[in-house]
């Protein structure tokens, strides 16, 4: 049976577990790319943050399938689930990139970009946790933004010095697709801040 009554506490618990486990998975990363050791050890935690964070996603679509009257518009719900996954799923697929391309040692940048990633996850955390009163949103957002804008910058600089001629064809192949996909991992959780400005902007 569908609930006609919107059960808030239900939606805001699953949406907190899932940016609990934004967080855990960015620090993850951001660790394994630190330290550098234990590769596929900490590649395979990050997994299981992604397995447990896809199921919370499909427990959310469920809930939101069942119940006839949501506490948010219904899109913006699913944007809001859909894009705090899609920041697990980049987290985990820069974790299993470093295995699989034999990375051997990281580089200060990439640490810059996953300290970034971090940060981003505790922004998106504590929105969140706030997301159901409505209060004190937007200093979360603006920072997101802030840090995502600080992420282009670095990975913009560092991709022009992969193409200097001064970096080993394969390494230059390898770190291009783990510097993309670590800034498009920031873009991500801009999306997560675009979504919770809509989810405000309409609360008005």
């Amino acid at each position: 049976m569908f609930s006609l009554f919107p059960k808030e506490e239900d939606f805001f618990l699953l949406f907190h577990r899932q940016a609990v486990l934004v967080r855990e998975g960015c620090d993850g990363l951001h660790e394994m790319m630190e330290s550098f050791d234990r590769l596929e050890d900490r590649a395979r935690d990050l997994k299981d943050i992604e397995h447990r964070a896809d199921q919370v996603t499909h427990e959310l679509y469920e809930r939101l399938n069942r119940t006839f009257i949501t506490p948010l518009e219904r899109e913006d719900i699913h944007a809001l689930a859909s894009g705090l996954d899609d920041v697990v799923d980049a987290v985990e697929a820069i974790a299993s990139r470093l295995v699989l391309f034999g990375i051997r040692n990281s580089t200060p940048e990439a640490i810059r970009l996953t300290s970034i990633l971090t940060r981003c996850g505790q922004q998106i955390e504590q929105a969140v946790d706030c997301l159901k009163k409505m209060s004190d949103l937007s200093a979360f957002t603006i920072e997101i933004h802030r840090l995502e804008n600080e992420a282009d910058t670095i990975s913009r600089q560092v991709v022009a010095d992969l193409f200097s001629g001064r970096h080993e064809i394969l390494d230059v192949m390898r770190w291009k697709e783990i510097y993309g996909r670590l800034e498009s991992a920031a873009d991500q959780c801009e999306d997560v801040a675009n979504a919770i400005e809509s989810i405000v902007i309409k609360s008005r």
